[in-house]
């Protein structure tokens, strides 16, 4: 498709063709993700019928709330699914990220159908999320189920954040591209019920409605802040592994469980796996030696960059190397002022950690950076990184993949452009037919 387009579109058709060995679904779902997405105030009518933006963790906007003019948050879908228009995109399932000013904007065609429009020219169909029957359900202490045990990736995976509040506090401490306390601040501000701390006896009802009228779901996560000292008397193993040993008694076997904390030593690390967690994620957030201590102070002070990666490599031998699954934060590596200024030299980085951990047998995993305003990195970097950053990223994680013949990551549903469900980064959707799962 080329009809003369200038601006947006002729940038994405030129990147997509500078890129030919990845899905075009892929190339436009990174955009949206590092761009996102407006409503028209008659598609956000048509999407508030369906499941809501649970806000589950981090804002994952690009504008604060008290900033969305038409109540956008209220409104919004958690996620979208593209298909079909003038690029004939095959099933793609994409995080909202709230931006009332992106190029991208959901357009209702006043005849019940959206569609997904790039500067006023429409490029796909777009459908919104169901609303699951346990979304309808109130539980006894008159809390929704959608506020303690939201679920995204179409369905697939139940997200437990348990504490919402990380104890890295202020700009000495925090993670400079993480939200996490000032979304809940906002959440709170904006008068949305926001449990701070998830008891484990509510979490036990939501998944209990959740088991009785669902077939959608097929994991669950478990995760929340760093806890740096004690939280209700507990470290943050003790913390979050009196979850996991209460669902997995409750529900053996139902649900793949997976736990984001802190890399953790060995010995607690294990308690998550004797609780029956089958999948854990030590987030490394950032590879690069002189970055990592500038955006992850807390974590460089508490932990230290090498303990971390050693850590990760101990986990290993734990749950099993394609079982351990560390996140980074894709695009952090070019944010500024510190960042690469050169893709080349920031792809090189990335693609060192990529290495160090993929010819160990561990398959690290990413999320495209979300500027969110009210981070550090926020204020300076409201375009996030280039189109084409992303764009090599995709390429290096999916031929660093196929190098090490390494399993498709389990956990996360079906691989491949049409089929994937991860939505708030493209790497499964990369993932070429015939590489055989690990098992879960």
């Amino acid at each position: 498709m080329n009809d003369g387009t200038t601006g947006r579109l002729a940038m994405l058709e030129a990147a997509a063709e500078r890129h030919p060995s990845l899905p075009r679904e892929a190339v436009v779902k990174e955009d949206v993700l590092r761009t996102g997405l407006a409503f028209s105030p008659e598609a956000l009518k048509l999407a508030a019928q369906f499941k809501a933006k649970a806000y589950f963790i981090f804002s994952f906007d690009l504008v604060p709330l008290k900033e969305m003019g038409k109540g956008e948050h209220w409104s919004a879908p958690e996620e979208v699914w593209l298909e079909g228009g003038a690029w004939g995109l095959r099933p793609t399932i994409i995080s909202v990220r709230l931006n009332p000013h992106s190029p991208y904007r959901v357009e209702a065609t006043g005849e019940g159908e959206v569609q997904l429009t790039v500067e006023g020219t429409p490029i796909t169909q777009v459908k919104f999320p169901p609303v699951p029957e346990y979304y309808t359900r109130t539980m006894a202490n008159g809390k929704r189920v959608i506020e303690i045990a939201p679920t995204i990736e179409w369905g697939y995976l139940v997200y437990l954040t348990v504490f919402r509040i990380c104890q890295y506090f202020g700009d000495a401490e925090e993670c400079q591209f993480c939200d996490i306390n000032n979304n809940y601040r906002q959440q709170i501000q904006e008068g949305r019920p926001y449990t701070g701390v998830k008891s484990v006896e509510e979490i036990l009802e939501a998944l209990e409605i959740i088991a009785s009228t669902d077939s959608a779901s097929r994991a669950y996560t478990i995760t929340g802040g760093s806890i740096t000292s004690r939280l209700k008397g507990m470290t943050e193993a003790e913390f979050y592994a009196q979850y996991a040993e209460a669902i997995e008694s409750r529900f053996p076997g139902r649900w793949i469980g997976k736990m984001v904390t802190q890399a953790l030593p060995k010995s607690e690390a294990k308690r998550f796996k004797d609780a029956g967690i089958r999948i854990y994620h030590p987030n490394y957030e950032v590879w690069d030696e002189r970055l990592f201590p500038i955006l992850c102070p807390g974590k460089d002070r508490y932990v230290g960059r090498a303990e971390w990666h050693r850590r990760i490599l101990d986990a290993a031998e734990i749950f099993g190397p394609a079982h351990v699954i560390p996140n980074f934060v894709g695009g952090i590596e070019m944010s500024k002022p510190h960042g690469f200024t050169d893709v080349e030299e920031a792809i090189r980085s990335t693609g060192a950690g990529l290495e160090f951990f993929m010819s160990r047998g561990i398959c690290p995993r990413f999320t495209t950076w979300c500027a969110e305003p009210l981070t550090r990195l926020g204020k300076d970097n409201a375009g996030g990184a280039p189109l084409e950053y992303h764009l090599r990223l995709l390429e290096t994680w999916r031929d660093t993949h196929a190098k090490y013949k390494l399993p498709v990551p389990p956990g996360y549903g079906d691989p491949g452009s049409g089929r994937a469900v991860f939505s708030v980064s493209s790497f499964m959707d990369v993932i070429a037919d015939g590489v055989p799962a690990a098992s879960a």
